[in-house]
Formats: structure tokens, sequence, C-alpha cells
């Protein structure tokens, strides 16, 4: 590939990708309202791991350690090339359709700030039989396609530690909150379903 040319299936991906973000991001605003239940609880703690899960994303959308021009992740044949741009692409749309899934399986109880509501449930059907914190898994892949579409590949592991540093930081707290509501309900559900990553975590 020239100098000042872009990869054909490197623009395919990166353009399918940011299609998915736009998704992404009307699932949020779409949602966004006045919550009609009282917040019993709520711990600000939390948003040091959102502020941690940001410095993740920053990292993948950096302008230099973007990959200009548009071009695959490391030197691959077309073939690779394809099959990853595949992989990007179905990563991210498994993610919104994760992200979407669960804020309407939430409902109310949805909110960026880690809190508790007055009749607060223990939710564990559509995503959340799968993993705990689908929301989060769903924040992940979205990283991880936009970094496999734009970023190099160092940044993209770079960033991914990060990212899981902040949600480990958020899901500790969250999770505090759930089982201080729920107690033996809340440890079973966690004994049987991951928290982010299914056979990982």
């Amino acid at each position: 590939m020239t100098e000042g040319s872009v990869d054909a299936i490197a623009k395919f991906v990166f353009y399918g990708v940011m299609v998915c973000w736009c998704l992404f991001a009307v699932t949020f605003i779409l949602r966004i309202r006045p919550a009609k239940s009282r917040e019993t609880r709520r711990d600000w703690n939390a948003m040091v791991g959102m502020v941690i899960q940001g410095i993740g994303y920053a990292i993948v959308w950096f302008y230099p350690l973007r990959r200009m021009p548009l071009g695959p992740l490391v030197p691959m044949s077309k073939g690779f090339e394809m099959a990853l741009a595949a992989l990007t692409l179905t990563i991210a749309l498994a993610s919104v359709w994760m992200v979407n899934a669960a804020v309407r399986v939430l409902g109310e109880q949805w909110a960026v700030a880690a809190r508790l509501v007055e009749g607060h449930k223990l939710i564990t059907e559509g995503p959340y039989r799968l993993v705990r914190n689908p929301i989060y898994t769903g924040m992940l892949g979205m990283m991880v396609a936009t970094g496999l579409a734009v970023t190099q590949w160092w940044a993209l592991l770079i960033s991914i530690v990060v990212f899981l540093a902040g949600t480990y930081i958020r899901v500790r707290i969250e999770e505090r909150l759930l089982r201080g509501q729920f107690g033996s309900a809340f440890d079973d559900y966690t004994s049987r379903v991951p928290a982010v990553i299914p056979g990982i975590w």
C-alpha cells in the first residue's frame, strides 16, 4: 500500500464500526429520561472506574496512535484481512445488540451512576443470563472493534488493560451495592454467571 492510499477493506470496516457507534449512542440517547423511582442508595466512588474506562477509550481514539492512512492492523494477506474485518464488524454488531438489550431489560433501573432505587430488582434475564454486566461487555466490545479498525495493535492492547482496570473498579463497587440489597440471591447469581467476559472473568 503506497503512502497516502487507503486500504478498501480497512475503509469499509471503519465506516461499519462508525455506524455501530451511532447505533450505540442512540441506545443511550433514547433511554435518557427522568427517573420515576426514588433513589435509595448511591456510591460515587464508581466514578473513578468510569474515568479510567474513559482513558481506555481515549487511547483508542488518540490521533497519533491511529493508523493513518487506514490500513490493516498488521501486515497480512487479503484473506486474513477479510476474516479480521468480518470479526471486527461481528464484535461491533454484537456489542450494540448486547448494550441495547441490557438497557431495555433494565428499564427504569438503568443509570450511569452506581445506585439502587425503590423496588430495585435483581435482573438475571436477557443478556444478564450471559454476563452480569452486559453493558460493560458491550462497551469493551465497541472499544476492541474500534481498535481493530483504526488503532495500532500495541495501543489497542494498552487500552484494553486500562479499560478493564476501570471496569474492575466499577463492577466491585456496583456489585457491593447489589450484594447488600439481595444477599445470598446475588451470591448464587455470581456463582453461575461471569462478570464481563464469559470463561475469563
